[in-house]
């Protein structure tokens, strides 16, 4: 397929379309913008040569405090998308207690409850899938998702985050002339592309079942709401114990009548599905926008659409942080998902079927 460009490769280099997540540094302070060359001055030298990891801010605004405390002074922000320089993670007294990590960053230091850990790597383009799709998993920061319009040509659409899984139905050349895959939306039903080198293929012997051989009954997970953990059973057997964050509660349901809390009870997996469009449902590129594509290794187990998942929008585990599904880290949630009945196949849009228990208090 060939359509024609109203985007150049710079355009899409300032949609964030391709964020490297190290660069090259210059001497001593040279690097940073403006208004944190002050701060760079105060901070020795090695911090300056070794940044030990990146993190994007995933909410609209973070603080950068003084100390690594919320009560310290807030030394300036950083907004939604940045890509945040980390030089020495700090786990202390300074709480909170659900999450006492904390980041050293340019200028001070910043909580890590929104920002996500990311990394950047570039992948060799696959040039066919199969007619049903295959699941691929983008690997850098985020990456600006396009649209193809008879009207407008090329428009932009979501960004979609590093750790999120979408549903690759074709191949094509892209608004800049190189391979960008097609991507089928699960809750709209159309398709937008994205950079081929930006997302990994993610092989079959990923998703083969664990444990499948243990008996139905033997099976159940645990997820207590005070104490904010899941907990997966073998028999007597302890195989998952981990903190997650379930459904803050309101005083009123969301738009879609639904409340927030996530409900407490005896349940089933009802659903499993590897991929899906959380949110509003608008097709839209505002960053701001309640929609969440990609959100990986989902199981149901409620029919409002409760479920187990993994997430890309924040590292608060240990604190109600959703509306009303359970939020784990995403290899926990991979885990789970391949560990939970009913079993699923690696190519399928979804399972349905009477699955293991869960049990919500």
């Amino acid at each position: 397929m060939t359509m024609s460009s109203r985007f150049t490769r710079r355009d899409l280099l300032q949609l964030g379309g391709f964020i490297l997540g190290a660069w090259a540094f210059r001497d001593r302070c040279d690097w940073f913008v403006p208004e944190d060359r002050q701060y760079c001055e105060l901070m020795p030298m090695e911090w300056l040569r070794d940044p030990i990891a990146f993190g994007r801010v995933t909410v609209g605004a973070i603080n950068i405090f003084r100390e690594p405390a919320y009560w310290t002074e807030i030394a300036r922000q950083h907004y939604r998308d940045e890509i945040l320089q980390i030089f020495e993670f700090i786990e202390g007294e300074k709480g909170p207690e659900h999450n006492p990590r904390w980041y050293r960053v340019a200028g001070g230091f910043a909580h890590s409850a929104y920002i996500q850990r990311v990394e950047t790597h570039l992948n060799r383009p696959v040039y066919w899938v199969p007619d049903e799709g295959q699941l691929f998993e983008v690997t850098v920061p985020f990456t600006q998702a396009m649209r193809y319009t008879k009207i407008y040509g090329w428009v932009p659409v979501y960004r979609l985050y590093q750790n999120s899984v979408h549903w690759v139905t074709g191949v094509d050349e892209g608004p800049d002339g190189d391979v960008w895959y097609r991507i089928t939306d699960d809750l709209l039903h159309l398709d937008y592309h994205a950079p081929a080198q930006h997302m990994r293929f993610v092989h079959p012997d990923e998703l083969t079942p664990i444990s499948p051989d243990v008996p139905f009954a033997d099976k159940f997970v645990e997820v207590s709401l005070e104490n904010q953990t899941l907990t997966a059973y073998e028999g007597d057997q302890v195989v998952m114990h981990t903190t997650v964050s379930t459904g803050l509660p309101s005083g009123e349901p969301l738009a879609n009548g639904v409340p927030s809390v996530t409900p407490r009870g005896n349940f089933n997996i009802q659903v499993k599905m590897p991929v899906r469009h959380m949110g509003n449902g608008d097709l839209t590129d505002n960053i701001y926008a309640y929609e969440l594509p990609g959100v990986p290794w989902v199981s149901f187990f409620h029919e409002t659409g409760v479920g187990f998942h993994g997430t890309y929008w924040h590292d608060n585990f240990g604190r109600e942080m959703s509306h009303g599904c359970v939020n784990m880290r995403m290899e926990e949630a991979k885990w789970l998902f391949r560990w939970l009945n009913p079993i699923s196949e690696p190519h399928e849009w979804l399972r349905p079927g009477f699955g293991t228990p869960v049990w919500v208090y």
